[in-house]
């Protein structure tokens, strides 16, 4: 199972248990519904952050090049999509059944509350990754930037080739190439 498909579950069903206690609790005390939402909706972005920062110093401690880190920007984002559409689904259907749950139209759950979702897990899971990795740098001292294999493995693509010193031109090699060895067009008449 994918990092981000496995992130999605967990957080599309905290979503759903969010929305199912939310329904709860506001018909319980209807005059702080607002106190209530907020509360529910900040313990769902403490737990994202928290997963952000245990990923964010996984990754640094494993890692110590941040030129070689993972990409956990694309693995959150997927996560809170995935986890937005998914609850927003599992929210509507169960709000078919159980009319205490406020859920909209099938379109606004898949799109606006869906976009809500993923917009909170990513943007609080990447400040927990940016803030685990920042403790875990500053910490290890700097190292220098390794470039094992890379003008082998990269040769044909890398753009810097012929300005690096012994780069891959044919000067190094003793080959001197014919265009630098013509004579200017209007020297040549």
């Amino acid at each position: 199972m994918s990092k981000w498909l496995l992130r999605g579950l967990v957080f599309a069903a905290l979503m759903v248990i969010v929305r199912l206690l939310q329904g709860a609790m506001i018909n319980a005390w209807e005059t702080r519904a607002a106190t209530i939402s907020f509360a529910l909706v900040a313990v769902y972005a403490i737990v994202a952050f928290a997963w952000g920062f245990i990923d964010g110093r996984q990754d640094a401690r494993r890692n110590p090049d941040p030129d070689r880190r993972s990409d956990l920007a694309m693995t959150w984002l997927l996560t809170g999509l995935f986890a937005g559409i998914v609850s927003g689904l599992v929210a509507w259907f169960i709000g078919m059944f159980y009319k205490n749950l406020y859920v909209e139209a099938l379109l606004n759950e898949i799109t606006t509350f869906a976009a809500f979702t993923a917009l909170l897990t990513f943007l609080l899971a990447i400040a927990g990754v940016a803030l685990g990795r920042w403790l875990v740098d500053r910490k290890t001292p700097d190292q220098p930037r390794r470039r094992e294999g890379e003008d082998d493995d990269r040769a044909d693509t890398d753009v810097f080739a012929a300005v690096r010193p012994g780069g891959n031109d044919d000067s190094a090699n003793g080959q001197t190439s014919p265009v630098a060895t013509e004579a200017p067009p209007e020297q040549r008449a």
